[in-house]
């Protein structure tokens, strides 16, 4: 029996997430993340782990809750993990009336990123990791693995209106997830779902 190659997702939320609404794509928000990924994996491979990175938003009750539904959903699925970052509070002055006002800036996703993905191909826990951002931040783990394993296999899935040159060039191979509607569509997940402790959560409906 041919041994399959094990594959492993690391998920840049917030590239993910700002992708599909720079398209509006609002309905796919409400997306079941495993079987979004599963679509990807060849006969010859199997899916070991989806990682999704993300972090709360602290400063937007509504947003907040419409997160928590979507993370809670996608948790009822074993190979489904999260790692959460944080929101910061930013103090910016405003240049024409010299105000100062608050921002929230998202920090560690790309770090946390960086960390699981060497860890795992340091562990060998995966041949292949595939990226799904256009972060160049993320290049430095890239060229850490490549160098670590050279076989281990890197491939990004850039989001939705996203892209970048670098990651690219960096990458075995990469695909544009523009030209993927299919597979969001078969992903979205049930209206309603039911937790395992029988709470029933229902898709936002600024979501529809």
């Amino acid at each position: 029996m041919i041994k399959k190659q094990k594959v492993i997702f690391y998920i840049d939320g917030f590239n993910f997430y700002f992708g599909l609404k720079s398209k509006k794509l609002i309905k796919y928000y409400w997306l079941d993340i495993v079987k979004f990924c599963n679509q990807f994996v060849r006969p010859h491979q199997e899916l070991v782990e989806v990682n999704y990175f993300s972090a709360i938003p602290s400063n937007n009750t509504g947003k907040r809750d419409r997160q928590d539904l979507f993370l809670s959903a996608n948790k009822q699925n074993p190979k489904f993990n999260l790692c959460l970052g944080k929101f910061l509070a930013k103090s910016i002055k405003c240049n024409s009336c010299q105000n100062l006002f608050t921002t929230y800036e998202e920090k560690q996703t790309d770090v946390f990123i960086a960390t699981k993905m060497i860890r795992d191909c340091v562990l060998k826990k995966n041949d292949v990791s595939i990226l799904i951002s256009a972060d160049s931040d993320l290049i430095p783990p890239i060229d850490f693995i490549k160098e670590y394993n050279p076989l281990h296999k890197i491939i990004v899935y850039f989001p939705v209106n996203r892209f970048s040159f670098d990651l690219r060039q960096k990458a075995n191979s990469c695909i544009k997830l523009d030209a993927h509607s299919d597979k969001f569509e078969k992903s979205l997940l049930p209206e309603e779902i039911k937790l395992a402790n029988g709470y029933i959560i229902k898709r936002p409906l600024k979501w529809k």
